[in-house]
């Protein structure tokens, strides 16, 4: 289906449901956008394409069937669901079955790996009592493991006279982020898994359905930590998209934070305020505030240095991850080139995360989830026409290199008395916001698709 993935998101069936305090409501009624007739209104949409996970080692396993019995060797992060979906799409009991965990390639998500199990049992129930060892080659890899979805974000705010906001609305369509196999009723596991839909008597995908956990899967981080008046926030759970997804490290949060912290510095400069001033406005959460506070202040220290050069611009992104895991503010410093590429200059990340116990760990977490959205944010998408998956090896499927890392600075807040918090994807979401918000800054231009590529720089500036 070569149809267009984002209008598809919004064309497609779906299942949408309110959201309330991070929490879908089933049965509850949707409000209409609108804060009354004499309010400003700010509209913007943001979009996420496919991306996959890259694994720079492709998924592989070792099966071994001795008639009975089956010994499988897999990098799956989740050894006991596999096992029963397993044995589900084989036909054979759980007992049959055993799963053990070997180091492979990783990923934060949902990779090829379980698929590859499977692939090697099929070929080891055809040749008992011999060991089979299987691995994906790139290509398979970058064709076949399932993607995160994407996703489709659109934002509107409501302005009184006196530049207060009054309406907040933010709704995010996406196919599901959680399909990991997973034996239950139905064949759920065995139809999560690749050759489940190929083999002779093939298995239909198992349908999702919505995630009602607290900022889980769609609308995680699209209830904003602002308190923001007459909050509207909206998940559309969209079906009979083109490819097979599941997830991928921060879930919907990568978009959902780009598009909110986007759309805020937006709005501040529709209405001539300090951006750091807006936020703090709403934001009442004092760890919060000092979070944003100390990025304020890295910020206008890069500021300065633009000044003195007049070449490039610094953006700004902030969030608490799930809106109770750790604060998270990103600061980024781009050059936009006369070729509409984006070199990353430098970046300072602030982050609360509770008390600290190996300072060194937290700031190499928080640095590798910025550099791999800045992949996310600068390179990456999955492209496909009607022959499938096109982007199949690493110059179809650019990710970032050496030659654009910036300098990174991380400054963390030790809090001796308070509890820990997850640290591991929190500067994710920022950072697509922060790099946004500097190309604004470099260029005069608003991108609102990803990634930002020399292509997507360029159509900005032939829409403005």
């Amino acid at each position: 289906n070569t149809r267009d993935c984002f209008a598809q998101l919004e064309s497609n069936p779906r299942t949408s449901l309110l959201v309330v305090d991070g929490i879908p409501k089933p049965g509850a009624d949707i409000p209409e956008i609108g804060s009354g007739s004499s309010a400003r209104r700010w509209e913007a949409h943001y979009e996420r394409p496919y991306q996959a996970h890259g694994s720079i080692g492709p998924s592989a396993a070792l099966a071994l069937w001795d008639g009975s019995q089956l010994s499988v060797w897999t990098h799956s992060q989740g050894p006991f669901p596999l096992r029963g979906s397993l044995a589900q799409a084989l036909g054979l009991d759980a007992s049959q079955v055993i799963v053990n965990h070997a180091l492979g390639a990783g990923c934060y998500g949902h990779n090829g790996a379980d698929d590859a199990a499977l692939d090697a049992c099929l070929v080891a129930q055809a040749m008992p009592g011999r060991p089979v060892l299987l691995k994906w080659t790139r290509e398979d890899e970058h064709s076949w493991e399932p993607f995160s979805s994407c996703m489709s974000v659109r934002m509107a705010a409501d302005v009184d006279s006196a530049a207060a906001l009054i309406g907040w609305s933010h709704e995010t369509f996406s196919d599901t982020h959680v399909a990991r196999p997973s034996a239950g009723e139905d064949f759920a596991g065995a139809r999560r898994l690749l050759a489940s839909a190929h083999r002779e008597v093939a298995l239909d995908p198992h349908p999702a359905k919505p995630n009602l956990s607290s900022h889980g899967g769609i609308h995680r981080n699209s209830d904003p930590i602002y308190q923001f008046p007459n909050k509207r926030i909206v998940k559309h759970l969209v079906r009979d998209l083109p490819l097979r997804v599941s997830a991928m490290r921060t879930l919907g949060a990568y978009a959902n934070v780009f598009a909110i912290e986007s759309f805020i510095d937006e709005l501040a400069v529709a209405l001539d305020e300090d951006r750091f001033e807006l936020r703090l406005r709403y934001l009442l959460d004092t760890r919060a505030r000092e979070v944003v506070e100390r990025a304020a202040r890295a910020y206008r220290r890069l500021q300065q240095q633009i000044d003195a050069t007049s070449v490039g611009g610094v953006g700004f992104g902030f969030a608490r991850y799930k809106n109770e895991k750790a604060y998270c503010a990103v600061v980024a410093q781009v050059e936009v080139t006369d070729s509409a590429a984006v070199l990353l200059k430098h970046a300072v990340i602030v982050a609360d995360a509770g008390e600290i116990v190996d300072r060194a760990g937290v700031a190499a977490q928080l640095e590798g989830g910025f550099l791999q959205a800045a992949s996310w944010t600068l390179y990456e998408a999955v492209t496909f026409d009607e022959t499938g998956v096109t982007s199949r090896d690493w110059d179809s499927y650019p990710i970032l290199r050496f030659d654009n890392v910036p300098i990174v600075e991380t400054d963390l807040i030790d809090r001796p008395d308070a509890g820990f918090l997850g640290v591991g994807e929190a500067s994710s979401g920022p950072t697509p916001a922060a790099i946004a918000n500097a190309i604004y800054a470099a260029c005069g231009l608003r991108v609102r698709r990803l990634p930002f590529t020399p292509d997507a720089i360029r159509q900005a500036a032939a829409d403005t």
